[in-house]
């Protein structure tokens, strides 16, 4: 059996955690820079506050319905998520951290256990060890279990929090309940794919034709099928910690530039970062996209979008190499009296950095690894940032407009609260 374990407003419900005074009134939380809701209370939904509001369209409403508004605070969603995620461990070894309020666990060998009990039990700890609510669906595969966890959720009082799809009974029945649209997997072109074929439901979806699914939908969409029949064929990720495929690092101004130097300095700061997530995870890129953008919102100015390919040398994992062809990058694609908004750089083509493949006429000066590690280790022990190449400035770090940023309760020492 399966189960999945969902915390339920999970950015809302980490503020309040610390601030109980908030329950039962609506909270909503904001993206990067104030920009949007990206997590809502239910009292929230209820006064109609719908996802991705701008704020500052809804800023009146807000002072109307007095509605309480934090800027999203990562560094505590993150230690919370990792809370919960260990509670989960002491059930079962086998978990997937799925997202960062999501994990599938996986229950094998339990012989004749009573999985509505259990599920229970899982749901008190988590909320007495740490305040968060959760709801949990449990089923033989992975996709009835987020079925499960629509019915514990939509059903809270009835179901405890806690549903299990324990029959046939009841996976026909969950099925029939479930609109297509909202299948995990089933996304939007398949949703009209399958509407245009009169398939409105889970159920209708099943009982498709398996060739005319493999055929329309892929092997993908014929597995989703087999597992929404009750035979497993999604199973955990066991290596969730295993090497992206690529990284990014994009930032929106708090203000525009229009000058090369300022461009030339965040591009660096971009590539930078780049290169320190790539030695984390023991990776050198082959290529690196570096773009501009102008803030698309004024339309009375000048607009300009560019975009430039690296083709790098020799892969690498040099701040100093990914700097260098960075800033190039920019330099070509820079027009004056353009007011640039956001920019951002991504490198792929990863390979392992103990495995790239050497260049017969080119390669890295080998003194930038020994350089690099030094570097990495100060900044690992003295705070983040702390070395930084030339033309980056030593005082200057980006910063998300965060008018609304909440303590960090668990991860910083000045912000812990006081018993008194």
């Amino acid at each position: 059996m399966y189960a999945l374990v969902d915390c339920n407003n999970f950015y809302a419900s980490c503020e309040r955690v610390f601030q109980p005074m908030l329950n039962n009134r609506p909270v909503v939380i904001l993206s990067n820079n104030d920009g949007c809701v990206i997590s809502r209370s239910d009292e929230a939904k209820k006064i109609g506050v719908p996802m991705g509001a701008p704020a500052f369209k809804y800023k009146a409403f807000f002072k109307q319905h007095q509605v309480h508004v934090f800027s999203s605070n990562y560094p505590l969603y993150g230690d919370m998520s990792s809370r919960v995620m260990r509670i989960l461990r002491q059930f079962t070894p086998l978990v997937e951290h799925y997202s960062i309020d999501e994990a599938f666990l996986k229950f094998s060998a339990y012989g004749n256990l009573d999985f509505q009990a259990e599920g229970e039990v899982i749901k008190k700890r988590v909320f007495k060890w740490t305040g968060m609510p959760i709801s949990i669906g449990i089923a033989p595969t992975k996709a009835l279990t987020k079925i499960a966890n629509k019915i514990a959720k939509k059903y809270k009082d009835h179901t405890k929090g806690v549903y299990v799809i324990d029959t046939e009974e009841k996976r026909i029945k969950a099925l029939k309940w479930t609109e297509i649209h909202s299948v995990w997997g089933i996304g939007r072109g398949n949703t009209q794919r399958l509407q245009a074929r009169g398939v409105k439901t889970a159920w209708g979806f099943v009982n498709l034709d398996d060739a005319w699914v493999k055929s329309h939908l892929g092997i993908v969409g014929l597995r989703l099928k087999k597992d929404l029949e009750g035979e497993p064929t999604l199973g955990l990720e066991n290596d969730v910690t295993a090497p992206k495929k690529a990284i990014a690092t994009t930032r929106s101004f708090e203000y525009t530039f229009s000058d090369l130097e300022n461009l030339k300095e965040r591009i660096s700061t971009f590539a930078g970062s780049c290169a320190e997530k790539l030695r984390k995870q023991n990776s050198s890129c082959n290529y690196m996209y570096v773009f501009l953008r102008s803030d698309k919102h004024k339309k009375e100015e000048t607009q300009h979008r560019p975009e430039f390919l690296v083709t790098l040398p020799y892969a690498t994992d040099s701040t100093l190499t990914l700097v260098k062809y960075a800033t190039q990058a920019v330099e070509k694609m820079y027009q004056k009296g353009i007011k640039y908004k956001k920019a951002g750089v991504v490198v792929s083509g990863l390979v392992p950095a103990n495995a790239r493949q050497l260049d017969l006429f080119m390669e890295e000066d080998p003194k930038h690894h020994h350089l690099m590690k030094t570097i990495d280790s100060i900044n690992t022990k003295y705070g983040s940032l702390k070395i930084k190449v030339a033309n980056q400035d030593l005082k200057r770090t980006w910063k998300m407009r965060q008018e609304h940023l909440s303590p960090r309760y668990t991860t910083n020492i000045d912000d812990i609260i006081k018993v008194k």
